[in-house]
Order: C-alpha cells, then sequence, then structure tokens
C-alpha cells in the first residue's frame, strides 16, 4: 500500500532535524510491508483536497514562519477538510504555531494562521528551553522530546493537550499541559526529531493514515522489536527528569 503524505514547508520549516520524522514514517511503514509517497509542498504549491492520508509540518524559527504564514493561511479551507475528514496531522513547534489562529509575536506582529487547531500563540520574553517529557493519559504512554520556543501557546477551553507535562514547560511553562489533539491531528513543541524516540507516536498517526487510505477503521499496527527506540526514550526521560520539578 502507498501512504500519501504531504510535506509541507521543507525547505523553510526544518530546524532541530525535524525532516527526520519523515524517515521514521518511512522505515516503520516500509517494515511492515507499505510505502510512503511523499510530495513536498512549498510555498506557492496547490495542496489537493483529499490527496493526502498523512500531513506534515516542521518547526522553523520567526523568519521562516514569517515567510510561510500568508501561504498556510490560503491553504486553511484545504487543511481543515484534511483534519475534518481524518487524515492523520503531525505540526512540530513553528508548524504547530501556524496551524493555529495566529502567531503574536514580540513587537505585536501577528502572522495569521490556518486556524485548524484551537489556540492561538503569543510571544514571550523568555524561551523555554530543554528535554521535556509528558504523560499522554489518551493514549496510556508517555513522550520524550526537546523544546526551545518564546511562544506561548493557549489552548481554548475544552480543547485536548497532547500530554500532562510531567517535567518541562510545555505549551506556556504554567498550565501544565503541551500540545494539542484534534481527530487524528497532533500539534507539539517537542523536536530532537520527535518520533526515533518516541515509536508509538509515529505508529498510531500511520495507524490512521492507512486507515484514510483504505477507508477503515485504525488497527493496530504490528509490533516491532524497538529496542533502540525504547533506550532512546529512556534516555531522553532520563534528562528530562534530571531538570527536577516541572
Amino acid at each position: 500500500m502507498k501512504i500519501r503524505v504531504g510535506h509541507l514547508y521543507p525547505d523553510y520549516l526544518n530546524i532541530y532535524a525535524d525532516r527526520g520524522n519523515i524517515a521514521v514514517f518511512a522505515r516503520r511503514a516500509a517494515w511492515r510491508g507499505h510505502e510512503l509517497d511523499v510530495e513536498e509542498i512549498s510555498i506557492g504549491d496547490e495542496l489537493r483536497p483529499d490527496a493526502h492520508d498523512l500531513l506534515y509540518v516542521g518547526g522553523g524559527q520567526d523568519r521562516e514562519q514569517a515567510l510561510v504564514a500568508v501561504d498556510i493561511a490560503a491553504k486553511a479551507a484545504t487543511l481543515y477538510r484534511a483534519v475534518d475528514g481524518g487524515a492523520a496531522v503531525l505540526a512540530v513547534c513553528g508548524g504547530y504555531q501556524l496551524l493555529g489562529r495566529f502567531y503574536r509575536d514580540v513587537q505585536g506582529h501577528e502572522l495569521s494562521g490556518a486556524g485548524v487547531l484551537p489556540l492561538e500563540t503569543i510571544a514571550g520574553e523568555r524561551r523555554m528551553i530543554g528535554d521535556v517529557l509528558l504523560d499522554c493519559e489518551w493514549a496510556g504512554q508517555t513522550l520524550a522530546g526537546f523544546e526551545n520556543h518564546a511562544g506561548r501557546t493557549i489552548l481554548d477551553e475544552g480543547a485536548d493537550p497532547l500530554g500532562r507535562v510531567v517535567h518541562g514547560h510545555g505549551n506556556d511553562g504554567s498550565s501544565g499541559f503541551e500540545g494539542c489533539r484534534v481527530g487524528n491531528a497532533i500539534g507539539t513543541y517537542l523536536h530532537g526529531p520527535l518520533l526515533p524516540r518516541n515509536p508509538w507516536l509515529a505508529d498510531w498517526l500511520l495507524a490512521r493514515a492507512i486507515a484514510h487510505r483504505t477507508g477503515g477503521e485504525p488497527k493496530e499496527l504490528a509490533a516491532l522489536p524497538d529496542d533502540l527506540e525504547r533506550e532512546a526514550h529512556t534516555v531522553s526521560a532520563g534528562r528530562a527528569r534530571s531538570r527536577g520539578g516541572r
């Protein structure tokens, strides 16, 4: 089976090796006999409705976010249709912010987002940096990664976070939550890249991408050994715990 992937703005949003998340999707799909058909979509390129089973947006700095903001806002209707139609979505840091309604920098300049995630982001003076450990109670799993952001992301009342912060800052340094989850769409600040040390999340997204491709319900994927992946998660989680507190 070919899993159709739309990789948005890989030439602009690829900080902290976030492109590595695509490599994880490709290998974990291939180990199960599937192929990733990756289409790179940048500024001015058409994003076709229902053309992708999985959409991915990586992270970038303020300059890169400003360069793509107008374009991603123009693609908002198609992105909303993809999320509403059950496509899997992973958005990291800058991509996470731009899938919300807006990002406002410290000078008060506002970048319009796609508005497909129920959140808004306002930059603060202090950056929130370091290893992070989350408890994702909805999945019965933990996530470990690295955050580096000045944006304070505020979820709408009643919106579902990706996880509860065990160690680290999370969305805003005070709410105790990190990321956002809407249907099969996930936004997060966790870099690193995220998926090599958290294979369960890669498989959760792949299962939903496959279901979108077939028109069926998500099914649990065949287990993989994941010894190295578990070790990477343990090391990353240990670094987060060594920070102490939340």
